[in-house]
């Protein structure tokens, strides 16, 4: 199905914008029209176009001044020239300056229609390879691993506010996978198809956050050598996720504020607004009710941002997840090396540390445990010596959950995965084993 978009026919002849505003509009196709430079530039401010069909000769305005001003101002913008056939070299002259093609007057209109759509096909190709550069499309998304009660509600929540556009705030300490609720939102989401965005403000230059999220004009500080887009260009129809938005400068968070009420912005040094559709999603490890308290973060951006909120507990919170998470990363990480497992008395080490990292640190515990591990199989004598002095003065004791899960995986492996062997071994049904394999998580990936 073609995506739909946004075209713009600006030409002072009043029977002609009629004519293409009936026959080329289509449900993927949105057709607006201007008799005027001046009304082509006031649509502009308000509206985002992708095609511009382009009159060369306006009552009020310049064809090849409007071109200039339409593909420095509006992003991926395809202009297509109108002409008659008296008008060739000026034609010429607006490919020199960045026409997609041009068509001269009397002209059919299939011959139109086909010019839009390879103009169109541009525009997404363009789109399309900057998102490969700056998005998360290409990534796999990570799961959300674990069984326990907290997991399930996250996923309840993620499940219920994904279709919908409000912003997400995610909270929780540093590790505990606040990327991953992210990217399960996206998704899940509407705009699953379009870029994910991510951006640390951590990593934002103070000086300069603006111009990053927002674009540049040419000029507009020094060292702006030429024009620059944003990260609000960037995830245009996509998902924008800012992580650790507490550590936004707070000079830049009144321009995010109004980005979310009103969806403008203005590149810096630019007059025009420009008109976005993003969803955004915030993470952050702070208390911003406190930040705000201590005139740190912006008032009303935090009651904007916390529309909804998801929160994630510590990994100590819920230990549960911890075998899952194990199996987890033993099979993301070997790639291709031969199969490693864990034993009995190592994994009792992992339930008894508190994991001050979360997952995160889990999972640097196991990449470590693989490099040193002997034969595939990981023991406690390959772990940090704070895993181990943890769990030396822990009882250790495995829930009964945990004991029943590690035991039928066991009996699945000795018999290779056969459902009615491994019923037998056990003494259950091969139904109940079937549902045990469910409740666990056991089945293949």
């Amino acid at each position: 199905m073609t995506s739909p978009y946004t075209l713009l026919v600006v030409d002072d002849e009043q029977s002609l914008t009629k004519l293409f505003k009936k026959e080329l509009a289509a449900p993927h196709r949105t057709v607006h029209t201007a008799g005027t430079g001046r009304q082509a530039r006031d649509l502009t401010r308000k509206n985002q176009y992708d095609i511009v069909l382009l009159d060369l000769r306006l009552p009020d305005a310049a064809g090849l001044e409007l071109l200039v001003e339409f593909r420095g101002r509006i992003p991926d913008v395809e202009v297509i020239i109108i002409t008659g056939h008296g008008n060739i070299d000026s034609a010429v002259e607006a490919m020199k300056l960045g026409a997609y093609d041009y068509l001269t007057k009397p002209f059919k209109l299939d011959e139109v229609e086909i010019v839009i759509e390879r103009a169109w096909q541009r525009v997404c190709l363009r789109r399309e390879n900057r998102s490969l550069k700056h998005s998360q499309m290409s990534v796999k998304p990570p799961p959300l691993v674990g069984l326990s009660q907290a997991l399930k509600q996250i996923r309840f929540l993620v499940e219920k506010v994904a279709p919908t556009e409000v912003p997400v705030l995610i909270t929780g300490e540093s590790g505990v996978g606040k990327d991953v609720v992210a990217h399960a939102i996206h998704t899940s989401s509407r705009r699953a198809e379009k870029p994910l965005i991510i951006k640390n403000c951590a990593t934002l230059q103070k000086d300069l956050s603006r111009s990053e999220l927002f674009g540049h004009c040419r000029g507009a500080f020094t060292g702006a050598t030429e024009s620059q887009e944003g990260l609000m260009t960037f995830a245009h129809q996509g998902t924008l996720f800012l992580d650790e938005i507490g550590e936004l400068p707070l000079e830049v968070q009144a321009s995010l504020l109004r980005v979310l009420e009103s969806k403008t912005y203005r590149r810096v040094g630019e007059k025009d607004e420009r008109h976005t559709d993003i969803r955004c999603l915030f993470a952050t490890n702070r208390n911003l009710q406190t930040e705000v308290e201590a005139g740190r973060f912006h008032e009303a951006l935090f009651h904007r941002i916390n529309v909804f909120n998801i929160h994630i507990p510590r990994l100590a919170e819920r230990k549960e997840d911890i075998p899952l998470l194990v199996e987890h990363f033993l099979s993301r990480l070997r790639a291709g090396q031969p199969p490693c497992t864990i034993t009995e008395g190592a994994m009792r080490c992992l339930l008894g540390y508190e994991w001050p990292g979360n997952i995160r640190e889990l999972r640097n515990v196991i990449e470590r445990g693989m490099i040193l591990a002997e034969n595939g199989l990981i023991t406690e004598h390959v772990l940090p010596r704070e895993l181990i002095d943890k769990g030396e003065d822990q009882p250790g004791i495995l829930s009964l959950e945990a004991v029943e899960r590690s035991h039928i995986r066991r009996v699945l492996q000795y018999h290779n995965g056969n459902r009615s062997l491994a019923a037998q071994s056990l003494g259950i049904s091969r139904k109940t084993l079937y549902r045990k394999i469910l409740e666990y998580g056991l089945e293949p990936a």
